[in-house]
């Protein structure tokens, strides 16, 4: 980089580094502003400066987020040490769903500070029921709309065990819309719902996924009539080729993208809630992570692997795993028909639309995984 270029960047975040003021921890940069709630750790805002729609305005009791000292599952939250329900003998000891990441209070270890690459801050909790440390690392690039997040998670007990670590992003209006468009290159999967695939062959192909007696296509999420609800996930997989596993949402009518990249041999999963009440949309979960079965840890220790994929992670006395990913907004065209791939190059993403219309719509970011 050159000097001219470092001072530029060093000015620019000095003007708008963020702020901890306890309750919230705020990272900004004249592009776009990341809040993240220290009850609960969960990222409840990302989003242009100044523009209206915030992706992950979701809670788990309504449609707009919450400030409350209490911590809440909202936005973008973290499943940690498991994905979905306790066993019957953990939950009678106080083992809450999802895990206990999202219930716990995070501190700020270390305040939004201005650095060459953008605005940098750290945040970090224990989980007393399960033993472990969590260190999240977080840069708001400098003048864009991307974050790098890194989470270190150490096993505090001395003796190795079962866990799992799933990213939960969750979409909410009035962002989300009938009209909003899922994105993946995820390919073989199965409903949380329907019988287990023995095989590939038995098993679904995004976008299309068997649910109960319907088979739906997972980019849309059509409203059913008024008084019906829906509520089903889906889980998929990637080539073991990819090492790159991407997810986008796309509201047209907003103008707006919000998308993810990961390495999938640290989250080889990625699974889709859709949820809807009375004919209205109400959240889509973009959630990758280390299992791609929603169930107690009995069954997973039991099946071990699904499609070839684990479906736990182990992680030893002492030990420390650390798990990255992207998160970035784009502005698109109010007809942008949704993203066919998405092309990794240096430290580029270019993502190629589906109407071949469309041009290329590139984002500079820094991958935190080696070349």
């Amino acid at each position: 980089m050159s000097r001219h270029k470092l001072l530029t960047c060093l000015l620019a975040v000095l003007a708008a580094a963020g702020s901890a003021d306890g309750a919230n921890l705020e990272l900004t940069n004249q592009v776009a502003l990341l809040r993240v709630a220290t009850a609960g750790g969960c990222i409840t805002h990302f989003q242009f400066t100044g523009h209206f729609f915030n992706p992950l305005n979701w809670n788990v009791g309504g449609q707009e987020g919450t400030e409350k000292d209490e911590p809440v599952t909202q936005g973008h939250f973290l499943c940690l040490d498991r994905w979905g329900a306790p066993s019957a003998a953990e939950a009678e000891r106080g083992m809450p769903f999802h895990g206990e990441a999202s219930q716990a209070y995070w501190q700020t270890t270390e305040p939004p500070t201005a650095a060459p690459d953008g605005i940098r801050a750290s945040m970090n909790c224990r989980l007393e029921m399960a033993g472990l440390s969590v260190r999240r690392d977080l840069t708001l690039l400098a003048d864009a709309a991307v974050v790098l997040v890194t989470e270190h998670v150490r096993n505090d007990r001395p003796l190795g065990r079962v866990y799992n670590m799933v990213q939960h992003p969750t979409l909410g209006t009035p962002f989300l819309h009938a009209t909003t468009l899922v994105d993946s290159n995820a390919t073989l999967g199965l409903s949380q719902d329907g019988p287990l695939p023995q095989s590939a062959s038995q098993a679904n192909r995004w976008p299309h996924c068997r649910i109960g007696e319907r088979t739906v296509n997972l980019r849309y999420y059509k409203p059913l009539a008024s008084g019906e609800t829906d509520n089903d996930v889906s889980s998929y997989i990637f080539d073991e080729q990819t090492r790159f596993g991407w997810v986008t949402a796309v509201t047209p009518g907003a103008g707006l993208l919000l998308g993810y990249l990961w390495d999938t041999s640290e989250y080889p999963w990625l699974n889709i809630w859709r949820a809807q009440a009375r004919g209205i949309v109400a959240a889509r979960g973009l959630e990758f992570g280390t299992t791609g079965l929603h169930r107690p840890y009995p069954d997973l220790v039991r099946r071990g692997r699904l499609l070839d994929r684990p479906l736990v992670s182990f992680i030893d006395a002492g030990e420390s795993v650390a798990r990255s990913y992207v998160m970035f907004l784009l502005a698109v065209p109010e007809n942008y028909a949704g993203v066919r791939r998405i092309e990794v190059a240096q430290d580029k993403l270019t993502l190629i639309g589906r109407d071949t219309d469309s041009p290329p719509l590139s984002v500079d970011v820094r991958l935190p995984w080696p070349k």
